[in-house]
């Protein structure tokens, strides 16, 4: 007989998220797209490349032993174009300073930091740059997402 999965209802929304413990070949500090359903069960599933700043992610995921390591995952919000609600710099030293009402793409590395990528007017278009800002979790919170046809 085998051990029943994770109860669903303890478990958290599908979403990324940052894990903080290791499970099996995850290690701690890892970006992951959880899945609280599917075939298998539920899964984490480690990033395999970025295509416009944008995190795919392996087919072939880890099944959690069970809700107490899945609790342990760290919520992140949603790539996707937002809006700069307050004005932030992106470090200590001000490098970048983000203006309010500016549109900017939010991206994740591998270890989960977040990049923001502004995007820009060129030739009539809206356009990102090629490279971004690591900025830290709290500037996060200063973003207000927006609603982009197409983005999924």
């Amino acid at each position: 007989m085998t051990s029943p999965g994770p109860d669903a209802t303890a478990l958290p929304p599908c979403g990324l998220y940052r894990t903080t413990v290791a499970l099996g070949a995850v290690p701690a500090g890892r970006l992951v797209s959880f899945h609280n359903h599917g075939e298998r069960g539920p899964a984490v599933f480690l990033p395999t490349g970025w295509i416009a700043h944008r995190a795919r992610f392996d087919a072939a995921g880890v099944a959690p032993s069970g809700t107490s390591w899945v609790r342990t995952l760290d919520t992140l919000a949603p790539e996707g174009i937002y809006r700069v609600r307050e004005p932030f710099a992106c470090c200590a030293e001000r490098c970048r300073v983000f203006g309010a009402d500016l549109l900017v793409q939010l991206a994740y590395t591998d270890d989960a930091r977040p990049v923001l990528l502004p995007l820009a007017a060129r030739d009539g278009a809206l356009v990102l740059p090629e490279r971004g800002t690591l900025v830290d979790r709290a500037s996060v919170a200063k973003l207000a997402p927006l609603e982009v046809e197409g983005w999924t």
